[in-house]
C-alpha cells in the first residue's frame, strides 16, 4: 500500500494556560505543515488558532480540525501524516471514535467530552487519508518542539493565523540550537511508497 494522494507531514501541537483551574483559561493550537516538491524541495507552512477559554483536550481536537479545514480549502485530497503529542487525539481518532459511532455516539460512562469537535473533526477529513502518529512531547523533537511553541504563542497573546502561512521554522530551529534546544534529529519527510493510512473514519449521521 501507498499513498493515494499528494503526502502531507503535520505536526501538531497544543496549549492551554491554566489548563484545569478555575476560570477563563485562555488556550492555543498550532500545526507545522510539510510538502516535499519532485525535486526533494520541502514546503513548511504553519497555522494557529486561539481561544479565549478552552482546555488541552478541546485545542488538541482544534489542531486537528483547522489543519484538515486548511488543507480542504486547497480543493486537493492528502495523505497526511499526522504526529502529535496528544494521546487523546491517537487514541481517539485511531480507536474510540469506532465504538462510539456503532453505539449512536454514546458510551456507558456517561456523555462523550467534546463530542461536537470530536464529529467536526470526523467531518474535516472526509476526502483524504491519513495515519495517526504519537510523539513524546518535551523531548527534544524538532517540529513538535516548534509547533508547541507557536500554540503557547497563540494562547498567550490570542492570535490566529489565519489559515496557513510561511513557516519560521528554519530560523527557530537554528535560535534554539544556538541555546542548546531542541537537540534531536529532524523527522525526515515520510516515504509515499510506504504510507499506511489507519482506517476511514465514520461519520456523524
Amino acid at each position: 500500500m501507498s499513498a493515494r494522494f499528494p503526502l502531507i507531514a503535520v505536526y501538531a501541537d497544543e496549549s492551554c494556560l491554566g489548563n484545569g483551574r478555575e476560570g477563563a483559561n485562555p488556550g492555543g493550537a498550532a500545526a507545522l505543515v510539510e510538502f516535499q516538491h519532485p525535486d526533494g524541495r520541502l514546503t513548511r507552512r504553519d497555522l494557529w488558532i486561539a481561544e479565549p477559554a478552552t482546555t488541552n483536550n478541546r485545542m488538541a481536537l482544534r489542531s486537528v480540525i483547522e489543519t484538515f479545514r486548511a488543507l480542504g480549502a486547497k480543493e486537493g485530497r492528502f495523505s497526511v501524516r499526522f504526529t502529535t503529542d496528544s494521546r487523546y487525539v491517537v487514541d481517539g481518532l485511531g480507536a474510540w471514535v469506532f465504538g462510539w459511532a456503532r453505539n449512536g455516539w454514546k458510551r456507558k460512562t456517561g456523555a462523550i467530552e467534546n463530542l461536537g469537535l470530536w464529529q467536526e473533526a470526523l467531518r474535516a477529513t472526509v476526502g483524504h487519508e491519513y495515519s495517526w502518529q504519537w510523539v513524546k512531547g518535551h523531548a527534544g523533537h524538532p517540529q513538535n518542539e516548534y509547533a508547541n511553541d507557536l500554540a503557547v504563542r497563540a494562547a498567550t497573546e490570542q492570535r490566529d493565523s489565519g489559515g496557513l502561512v510561511p513557516s519560521g521554522f528554519d530560523a527557530w530551529l537554528a535560535a534554539r540550537r544556538t541555546k542548546g534546544g531542541a537537540k534531536g534529529a529532524i523527522d525526515p519527510f515520510p516515504d509515499g511508497a510506504t504510507f499506511r493510512p489507519s482506517p476511514t473514519l465514520p461519520q456523524p449521521s
